[in-house]
């Protein structure tokens, strides 16, 4: 009975590290191989060319041969990698969905040429104007997106001429491909690289640079010189990068010390080593739902057939646009949708957020409104829906409610009663005076 215990713990535990061997294993990517095609005459560069790859990933060279990696009948063979990526960063799961799945990670690859930095500021990376032995390879330069937007990856991956297994040498990662931000939040924008141990380039220095694009216009935020631990002289007030995490852990993470409009936008980090670079892509967006107010408020008294022009205005928010609607909660609870309203143009403000303005028109005598009731202005933007009410009016009826009818009744009530005390004070006075009146005679 031991020996059977023993046999099914083993056995428990064999199933358990099978199932997190498949679960944790690292996907088979197909990717598109992007390459121009030669030059034309005159030097113009022709047309890309796209190819579908296959890219076998592995953490670590277990003597798998090309054989093996049977390609489907829609790839060339010679668009068959082995891509060994030490880091595992590959083998994150946004990158291997479930079997069968229709989404699937976007995967690009292009050829990647070596060659010394052309920014002055990481110069001292590439000092010498000698091309090393090491650089005489296959190079290549993939950028992967995950399911979801869960990640960005771009790798500079390098193989011995004439092979297909690739080392990825360089990796830059992140982890917030889209970040949403309110107005006055700190913001962090992730970014971190990894550098293969193995490689001649580990310890020779590196820079990181970020920077801002928006509609064709962009601007350098930060850009730091990791080798000689200097920073650029052109840095965005309000943006810094953690030096000791950078230098300890690669985590070149952007800091904003305060969210505003002008944020929004595209950011780039790129890493550089001697030599080589690779860089991901962000983008911000700062969404700051809008602060509503009715004008009049409070509103005048109405009567039956009077018309009312309410407005109301939208402002402090972004991005553009903002959708209007107003409502109506009668005396009865039943809502009514209002739809007699029109919009002005939108308006800019100095720190870039925008206003915009609703005017409703209410005709009392065609909306049937009764007393009146709850008058909503309603506002839908991407940051979140704002609403915000004022209380209608309605007085001159020809018909009275039940409830006014009540407490005219009430009010009756009340008058008969006061009317009959004074009169029963008065008797009282006057009969008591009489009285005296006759004590006084017999007396």
């Amino acid at each position: 009975m031991a020996e059977l215990s023993t046999i099914y713990k083993l056995s428990l535990i064999a199933v358990t590290c099978f199932i997190q061997a498949c679960s944790s294993s690292c996907p088979v990517l197909e990717c598109w191989f992007v390459q121009e095609k030669a030059g034309r005459g005159g030097g113009l560069t022709g047309a890309t060319t796209q190819e579908k790859s296959l890219l076998h990933i592995r953490t670590e060279a277990d003597g798998q041969n090309d054989e093996s990696q049977r390609a489907p009948k829609d790839i060339n063979p010679e668009r068959v990698y082995s891509v060994i990526d030490p880091a595992g960063t590959l083998c994150h799961r946004s990158l291997n969905p479930p079997r069968g799945s229709v989404t699937k990670p976007q995967c690009e690859i292009n050829p990647f040429l070596p060659q010394p930095s052309s920014l002055d500021w990481v110069s001292s990376l590439t000092e010498s104007g000698l091309s090393p032995v090491y650089l005489q390879a296959e190079w290549f330069s993939s950028a992967f997106q995950g399911l979801n937007e869960q990640l960005g990856i771009s790798t500079i991956t390098r193989a011995p001429t004439g092979s297909k297994e690739h080392s990825v040498i360089l990796s830059v990662t992140t982890k917030t491909v889209s970040v949403k931000s309110r107005l006055g939040e700190p913001v962090q924008l992730d970014c971190g690289f990894w550098i293969n141990p193995s490689s001649p380039l580990y310890g020779a220095g590196f820079a990181v640079e970020w920077r801002y694009q928006f509609r064709g216009r962009g601007r350098l935020i930060l850009a730091y010189d990791g080798k000689t631990d200097r920073l650029a002289d052109t840095q965005e007030e309000g943006a810094t990068l953690d030096f000791e995490a950078l230098h300890e852990k690669g985590n070149a993470s952007l800091l904003l010390q305060e969210a505003k409009v002008l944020h929004s936008g595209t950011y780039i980090c790129t890493v550089y080593l001697p030599h080589l670079l690779a860089q991901v892509a962000l983008d911000l967006e700062i969404e700051e739902p809008p602060s509503l107010s009715i004008h009049p408020s409070p509103l005048p008294l109405a009567v039956p057939g009077q018309t009312i022009n309410v407005q109301c205005e939208a402002s402090g928010f972004a991005p553009l646009p903002v959708e209007f609607s107003w409502e109506i909660k009668g005396a009865d609870g039943k809502s009514k949708t209002l739809d007699s309203f029109s919009v002005t143009g939108h308006r800019q403000a100095w720190d870039r957020t925008f206003s915009q303005t609703s005017r409703l028109e209410i005709d009392t005598s065609k909306l049937d409104l009764g007393r009146g009731g709850e008058l909503t202005c309603v506002a839908a933007h991407a940051g979140g829906t704002r609403r915000t009410s004022v209380t209608l009016n309605v007085i001159g009826f020809s018909s009275p409610s039940i409830e006014d009818s009540m407490a005219m009744v009430g009010v009756a009530l009340v008058l008969y009663g006061l009317i009959k005390f004074v009169s029963w004070t008065f008797t009282s006075s006057g009969s008591s005076a009489e009285a005296d009146k006759q004590d006084k005679k017999e007396k």
